[in-house]
């Protein structure tokens, strides 16, 4: 096993370090790497941990259920939302394991507490440097602590050292809390849905 680490200092908040451990494991089908990234200062310690593989079958069903509630939420029907769940599931997550570049984090408080999970990779476009969180959740007793705001530090600095130069997300209209916390941290409205009732 080689071992890396870099350490990347970045000008946010109360001059925070973030330290980014990078292992490579040599497998006989190639190379894979995992990574594990911790928040070091500021009142809100996060870490951010690779989901661990026995753990990942139980978070893919759950995210692809949040996600098709969410889609009926904004006014799909069950059946095309669980259509849709499904299907985007299959292309990030083929055979249960996730696409390359993708990577799916639990985000951990400073009592070793996992309080949520943080979803990134690579954009469905042809530009390799464009990436997107693809979800972020915060149990919902655990939030208003920073901790959301903190792990979506950790994953632009994890995006910038995988050679992202962009970072894009979603967020269903009716999320004003995310849609709040995104703006706050220079996220622009790239393209807005609209739509009314009729009757």
């Amino acid at each position: 096993m080689v071992t890396a680490s870099l350490t990347i200092s970045s000008s946010v908040p109360r001059q925070a370090t973030f330290a980014l451990l990078v292992m490579w494991r040599r497998q006989s089908r190639g190379v894979t790497a995992q990574a594990s990234a911790v928040w070091e200062a500021g009142p809100v310690p996060v870490t951010l941990r690779p989901l661990a593989a026995r753990h990942f079958s139980a978070w893919l069903e759950r995210s692809r259920a949040a996600y098709a509630k969410d889609l009926v939420t904004s006014g799909q029907t069950s059946e095309d939302a669980d259509r849709h769940a499904d299907e985007s599931m299959a292309q990030f997550f083929p055979s249960g394991i996730p696409a390359p570049g993708h990577v799916v984090f639990d985000v951990v408080d400073d009592a070793g507490v996992t309080v949520g999970y943080l979803w990134i990779g690579p954009d469905t476009s042809d530009d390799a440097g464009a990436w997107w969180i693809w979800d972020i959740v915060i149990d919902a007793d655990k939030r208003g602590r920073g901790l959301g705001r903190t792990a979506m530090l950790l994953g632009e600095e994890y995006a910038r050292a995988q050679g992202a130069h962009t970072l894009g997300l979603s967020v269903f209209g009716f999320n004003t809390g995310a849609r709040g916390l995104y703006e706050s941290l220079g996220y622009e409205a790239t393209s807005v849905k609209m739509r009314k009732k009729l009757g």
